[in-house]
């Protein structure tokens, strides 16, 4: 019995004993697999940021776009409506 219990506390140390058993490789290999699904996550991100910028410095349609919605540009000649909601009027 002894020889035993000295078996299975070998067979235990050898899978948790030391400065990394078992259950640690298994955290380290959940933990690759989630760092590799935010690099890809972060390349597609990037790849989509590069579509934007290509699109931004050659494409004129998509400058004026910009250029109208962010900075509110007009072309000579437009008259610039802009629709105020009710509730933002001060009445006196």
């Amino acid at each position: 019995m002894l020889v035993g219990l000295v078996v299975l506390g070998m067979v235990g140390f050898a899978a948790e004993g030391g400065e990394y058993g078992t259950l640690d490789l298994l955290r380290v290999r959940g933990r690759v697999q989630r760092e590799q699904a935010a690099i890809a996550r972060l390349r597609n991100e990037l790849d989509s940021l590069a579509r934007v910028e290509q699109a931004l410095t050659t494409d004129p349609a998509t400058q004026e776009r910009v250029a109208r919605e962010v900075y509110g540009m007009i072309r000579p000649g437009e008259i610039l409506y802009q629709v105020v909601p009710a509730d933002s009027v001060r009445r006196p």
